[in-house]
């Protein structure tokens, strides 16, 4: 199965990750989670996969933005549709190789890949 790596092109992270793929020489297509979309079929397999906690990106700009109410009642219930409306809140890359999905790109994660 071919990689597939899902984004927003201005993140510093997903530069880096990128670019270590590039010095890898390992094959990828990346897609923007903003120009290029994403399915509702894929953030579900995402989110079996790799757990909402992990896909939540609870460190950014867009998280923060939200109200402490939104915050407080986020769940596994309600995740998926604001993931939906606001792909910026998911932690960014995401490698998706089909049947297993790797999230985010610390020395743990360039392991697994």
């Amino acid at each position: 199965m071919s990689l597939i790596v899902y984004g927003l092109k201005n993140c510093d992270t997903c530069k880096k990750a990128k670019k270590w793929l590039d010095e890898q020489n390992k094959p990828y297509e990346f897609k923007d989670l903003r120009v290029d979309g994403f399915s509702e079929d894929d953030l579900s397999r995402w989110l079996e996969i790799a757990g909402w906690e992990i896909l939540l990106n609870k460190r950014g700009t867009t998280w923060r933005a939200l109200s402490d109410e939104i915050k407080n009642s986020t769940d596994a219930s309600n995740v998926k549709a604001l993931m939906l409306e606001s792909p910026a809140l998911m932690k960014r890359p995401i490698f998706d190789f089909g049947d297993r999905v790797v999230v985010g790109f610390t020395a743990k994660q360039q392991a697994e890949l």
